[in-house]
């Protein structure tokens, strides 16, 4: 899984080579419903999935619709490697969610270093290669971004989690490529794009969206909505070593410190709370 979405970065950054964002949505989820909506149809997935319109296109929104098209149009203000980077703070966004909603401990004890330490490596990121190539406009979309990571998740696990995987997924799509298809008929290119192009376009939609939600919706029954998002852990290492040797990106300072100090942030944020009743066991009472 952190390999399938750490691939996206740089493919997207191919795509908008000949596309624009909104027709680049367009033609992933296009490509990904064509590929699910049957199957979702055969095997009675879909009228389930509508039956829970509201989650579902709340989950639609903050996964697909909104992320999709920013993150496209930041790439366009920043290096690939860089978006991939800054995504990684999706755990530490999910647990400010988590605590919001009720766990008190997503912000105490070393969850809360965690995020302390997360926000300081963003910063560092931000603060040393902003103007290097890289807009306020585009850090400021993909920070929308993360928290629809965060959040989406979460409504799946909590609101539809009696869905069919795959009819929220093949539904979604679906819905996303209506909504966008005005907009991107308008901004459709006028020459057929290069087979570079196409070929990021193909692996986006069939590897990097259908087969990738469908693992995802595992991950997330398996290990829950907060902790599936530490799979971007690995994401933005896979973003900067590709964004780096395929496109020649460089690897700046800020990158370099402010790296390591999200990963680890994040890993702290997420991490499972040592059991105290198991310490309290321990201690004998006085006779």
């Amino acid at each position: 899984m952190s390999a399938i979405w750490g691939i996206p970065y740089l493919l997207i950054k191919v795509a908008l080579e000949d596309l624009t964002p909104s027709f680049l949505v367009l033609a992933r989820t296009a490509i990904g419903a064509a590929i699910l909506l049957p199957l979702a149809l055969r095997r009675g997935a879909v009228r389930p999935a509508l039956a829970h319109w509201r989650p579902l296109a709340a989950f639609a929104t903050l996964e697909i619709a909104l992320p999709w098209f920013l993150v496209g149009d930041a790439e366009r203000h920043m290096p690939s490697s860089l978006a991939g980077l800054l995504i990684a703070t999706v755990p530490l966004i999910g647990s400010l969610v988590a605590w919001r909603l009720g766990d008190a401990s997503a912000v105490t004890g070393v969850r809360l270093v965690g995020l302390a330490v997360g926000m300081v490596g963003v910063a560092a990121v931000v603060g040393l290669d902003l103007g290097s190539g890289t807009t306020l406009l585009g850090v400021g979309e993909i920070a929308l971004v993360s928290v629809g990571y965060a959040v989406a998740p979460i409504i799946a696990a909590r609101r539809l989690a009696e869905v069919p995987t795959l009819g929220i997924i093949a539904v979604s799509l679906a819905a996303v490529a209506v909504v966008y298809s005005p907009a991107a008929i308008l901004a459709r290119p006028h020459a057929m794009p290069r087979p570079s192009v196409l070929a990021s376009v193909l692996a986006l939609a069939v590897v990097c969206t259908a087969l990738a939600f469908l693992l995802f919706f595992a991950l997330i029954a398996e290990i829950g909505p907060v902790r599936a998002t530490v799979i971007t852990f690995v994401n933005p290492a896979v973003a900067v070593t590709l964004g780096v040797i395929v496109l020649g990106e460089h690897f700046t300072t800020g990158i370099a410190i402010g790296f390591p100090l999200v990963l680890l942030g994040s890993w702290l944020a997420t991490r499972k709370p040592v059991p105290v009743p198991a310490l309290e066991a321990t201690i004998q009472a006085p006779t």
